[in-house]
């Protein structure tokens, strides 16, 4: 057997160990409503409200502070000889929002949901291979796999792979009924979603009593909106704003190490950028290093174009120094002796796309690559404008090595934001799944990340440290990855 069962005495809960009083205090943070009218609660749905359904659905299974999977609705994992039949064990005493008991069935439900290929959701990509999930009694699943993977345990890890009630699906969307720390008392995507504790929560009650997720599309008004004091948590944080709260006592900053990136996607489909050589040559004209330092003031990890995070185990080392000489000869070799002209969409959704865009703007001019950028409405940027246009501006938040590579490259993946379509690359990823022998499988993901660097259309120059910018009354936040921070913890200060 291949064991990997978690302690259950990680997350066991104490009640001696809690404080009796009620939770006080309204946390608020911002979103930024770049689904538009397509927003929603349901948690695999395109247009999900992440910083919504992270406060109040839960997972299988979730990331430690290392990174590593931790129990969460599951209490532990094991797997048979090959890989090919996983079996959770599921935690006994919680409740939903609504009062019901959760067990098998909603994890079922849930699941089989997500695998459903007319529902078409981008969550089903990290567990597509799982074939067939049934109950194993109240509080026991078993996954059956059409070929044998070795990291289940990391796919659920996914921020969408939320439990869900039976049957819930046509009303989730706006109920947003789960088993998390908070719950809805009111949704409104366009204004101000409103969170309540959930005392019931089966970690313990949560640290404050409301929770205000207001949506601000913009990036620069988040920003002002921490600093007037309208939301207590922005991690768009600028290093020039940096400066500007550390100098005042009213404001803290985290500096959090993820494998979180921004970058620049050309369609492969198009021309000029269905051509390998122009491809190669947009991202050898990228001084990678200067575009960190210029745009995050050093706070990050150069990438040579992998998704993957620099503390993954599977991350491959690579080297991508700036070349215009061969930049040049590859865009004269594929018919551009005169250079092309690129049209790069970008939006202040994301406060970083300006300066990167800016940035890379001068650093390509000296390959006769010619950049203008055109800058779009934030609101529906990610519905109108993302995988729309032919040249944009992305943003990635962490995932581990299999999901980043199968989500944002394989062909068929909902989110192939460059519609890259390779057989060679497809393979192996199929290859590196099924291989149960940890040094050949990393050998094999390795391999994928070398082969996307020579031969995609994403430019992905590091991956961020971020900043987060706290109010001073607020405490006891995780200082992690928004996607491990444990939510209930959470207190502010009235």
């Amino acid at each position: 057997m291949i064991r990997h069962v978690a302690s259950a005495f990680v997350f066991a809960i104490s009640l001696a160990g809690f404080a009796l009083a009620e939770p006080t205090g309204t946390f608020r943070c911002a979103h930024d409503l770049g689904f538009g009218a397509r927003s929603s609660l349901d948690p695999i749905a395109n247009g999900r409200v992440l910083q919504v359904t992270e406060k109040i659905m839960n997972r299988l299974v979730r990331p430690g502070a290392d990174g590593a999977p931790q129990p969460a609705l599951a209490t532990g994992w094991s797997a048979n000889e090959d890989a090919t039949v996983w079996t959770f064990d599921l935690r006994e005493g919680v409740t939903f929002h609504d009062g019901s008991a959760f067990d098998a069935s909603d994890v079922v439900y849930s699941l089989r949901r997500v695998l459903d290929p007319e529902r078409d959701s981008p969550a089903r990509a990290p567990v597509a291979m799982v074939e067939k999930v049934e109950a194993l009694g109240s509080h026991r699943v078993q996954l059956t796999l059409g070929s044998p993977f070795a990291d289940i345990p990391l796919q659920f890890m996914d921020f969408r792979l939320r439990i869900i009630p039976q049957g819930s699906g046509e009303t989730i969307g706006q109920t947003g009924i789960g088993t998390g720390p908070f719950k809805v008392e009111r949704f409104d995507p366009d204004g101000i979603t409103v969170l309540t504790a959930n005392h019931d929560y089966w970690e313990g009650p949560p640290g404050v009593a409301r929770m205000e997720v207001i949506a601000i599309p913009d990036a620069q008004a988040r920003l002002q909106a921490l600093l007037g004091g309208q939301i207590d948590m922005e991690r768009g944080i600028t290093p020039q704003l940096q400066i500007v709260l550390e100098s005042s006592d009213r404001y803290r900053v985290q500096q959090v190490p993820t494998g979180n990136w921004i970058g620049m996607v050309f369609r492969t489909d198009v021309e000029p950028y269905d051509d390998v050589r122009v491809r190669r040559a947009l991202r050898l004209a990228a001084d990678r290093q200067e575009l960190l330092d210029l745009v995050l003031g050093g706070r990050g990890v150069v990438s040579c174009d992998t998704p993957v995070a620099p503390n993954d185990q599977y991350r491959a080392n690579l080297s991508c120094p700036q070349n215009i000489p061969e930049a040049k000869r590859l865009l004269k070799e594929a018919g551009y002796s005169d250079g092309i002209d690129v049209e790069l969409h970008i939006s202040t959704l994301d406060p970083s796309w300006p300066a990167m865009a800016v940035a890379y703007q001068e650093q390509a001019a000296a390959a006769g690559i010619r950049v203008s950028i055109v800058k779009a409405a934030t609101d529906g940027y990610w519905s109108e404008v993302w995988m729309q246009k032919d040249a944009v501006a992305t943003r990635w938040n962490e995932r581990p090595a299999d999901q980043a590579l199968n989500e944002i490259f394989r062909s068929d993946a909902k989110w192939n934001e460059s519609y890259f379509d390779d057989p060679v690359f497809d393979r192996m990823l199929k290859e590196a799944r099924r291989t149960l022998d940890y040094e050949e499988r990393k050998s094999l993901y390795i391999d994928a990340q070398e082969y996307i660097f020579q031969n995609s259309g994403t430019l992905i120059p590091y991956h961020v440290s971020q900043l987060v910018g706290l109010t001073s009354r607020v405490r006891n936040l995780d200082p992690v990855k928004n996607d491990a921070i444990r939510w209930h913890l959470l207190e502010v200060e009235d």
